[in-house]
């Protein structure tokens, strides 16, 4: 059987790809090398709560166009992220915010916390930030770099602040408003019983094959299509053969609690170096559950090796050349596309994946 398209991977990219052709009388094959759909969005069922099994997946856009586009596949709630800070026994709102610092300093008032902020950073007098360490200090002072930011940026990245780039952070904003918001996108909030649906319905009238690798598939089928939208690693598609692309990950330790409401948050950070894990993520909350059981995630994050799930593409210097000659490779390939997250060695969020997804769709097929 031959298709006009195999779609390699049923993540958001792939699957709004598969939709498009599909709508317009392509026949679409569409592979995982998973055991389900939906890529990182996938949502498990356990307890009757929707948990995200890759980690928390909070949709949000400014786009108009791209909201009513992913409306047509789900019914959205109206959950606003605002993440809880713990460290040590204190509590702190995020994104920092006039609740953080009033918290933080016994203060009302946008004026007083504006003097507190500005007074550390004159302090530190760090003009040329060498670090991410100094460009922290420079852009926030002292005591929010101390608390929020350093140990979850050390086990973000397994290594210390003073030995990252400081253009990791170009800039850290600070809200002098009582808003625990943490998204300035007009919309925002998660699908009513979860985006594995989503995904099925994007993916009506494509074929579907799940536990397939794609290099094993193409060796036995290569008559099988005329295009290949490739979604998977860049570097893996040509062999490695200009060397790994290197990437962050994420191990999850997910537990059932026999307890309706565990930390009365959807997402809480813990921002201490000698806590191991970044955050806890209680999955009930993003839907408002009622169940009388909680699940909760436990994230860790570490140092990706080949043969476990890339999560975050490192986009330092060395690791932008290295993607740079992959994509002169990609564009000498006649008859694939490559997309997405991993196609495109680029952190997206999801609105920007369908963004781009659509754009493939427009310059493919119209």
């Amino acid at each position: 059987m031959k298709y006009d398209y195999l779609i390699v991977g049923s993540g958001l990219f792939g699957a709004v790809f598969a939709h498009e052709a599909t709508k317009k009388g392509k026949k679409c094959l569409v592979i995982d090398k998973r055991d389900h759909i939906g890529g990182n969005i996938y949502c498990e069922k356990i307890e009757d709560i929707n948990v995200h099994k890759y980690g928390a997946h909070i949709f949000h856009t400014s786009n108009r166009k791209i909201w009513d586009y992913i409306n047509r596949f789900a019914e959205f709630n109206q959950y606003i992220n605002s993440p809880v800070a713990v460290y040590k026994d204190e509590l702190y709102n995020l994104p920092f915010n006039m609740n953080t610092f009033s918290k933080m300093w016994n203060i009302r008032t946008p004026q007083e916390a504006q003097k507190i902020i500005s007074e550390q950073i004159a302090k530190e007098n760090i003009t040329e930030p060498q670090n991410l360490e100094e460009q922290a200090l420079s852009l926030v002072g002292r005591d929010v770099y101390e608390k929020l930011i350093k140990g979850y940026t050390q086990k973000q990245w397994g290594r210390k602040c003073t030995e990252l780039p400081a253009f990791i952070i170009k800039r850290l904003p600070l809200r002098f408003t009582y808003d625990n918001n943490y998204f300035n996108d007009r919309y925002q909030g998660i699908p009513v019983g979860g985006y594995t649906p989503i995904i099925e319905q994007m993916l009506e009238g494509a074929d579907v094959l799940l536990n397939t690798d794609y290099f094993d598939f193409i060796q036995k089928n290569p008559e099988i299509t005329e295009k290949i939208i490739y979604t998977g690693m860049i570097d893996e598609y040509f062999g490695f053969s200009l060397g790994h692309l290197e990437y962050r990950t994420v191990r999850f330790e997910t537990e059932v609690l026999d307890t309706d409401n565990y930390q009365g948050n959807a997402v809480v950070n813990y921002t201490e170096a000698e806590v191991p894990y970044t955050r806890i993520i209680e999955h009930k909350h993003f839907e408002f559950g009622k169940q009388p059981k909680t699940v909760i995630s436990r994230e860790y994050s570490s140092e990706w090796k080949p043969g476990i799930e890339p999560y975050y593409p490192i986009n330092d210097e060395r690791n932008s050349s290295l993607y740079a000659q992959y994509q002169a490779l990609a564009q000498k390939e006649e008859r694939v596309i490559f997309g997405g997250r991993l196609g495109q060695y680029k952190y997206y969020d999801m609105d920007k994946v369908i963004e781009a997804a659509l754009d493939c769709v427009e310059k493919e097929l119209n």
